[in-house]
């Protein structure tokens, strides 16, 4: 079962790690980093491999246990 939240983005952009992050769904950096690096992450249905991945709105992040709504 995948948790879908929505996200208020407040800048232009966030780097993808760091929005990892910041909503809980890695528990670290390194962890975070190592989603992406495994696959695991898709942006806007794509699998997504740039840690610094530019995260703006409209996007949706996503893996088989999350989902999360850039707003």
């Amino acid at each position: 079962m995948s948790t879908t939240i929505e996200f208020e983005l407040k800048s232009e952009f966030i780097p993808l790690i760091q929005l990892l992050k910041l909503t809980g769904f890695a528990e670290s950096g390194a962890h975070a980093s190592s989603l992406v690096e495994n696959s695991e992450v898709l942006c806007n249905g794509q699998i997504e491999l740039r840690k610094r991945y530019k995260v703006r709105k409209g996007d949706i992040i996503s893996s088989d246990y999350f989902q999360i709504n850039i707003k």
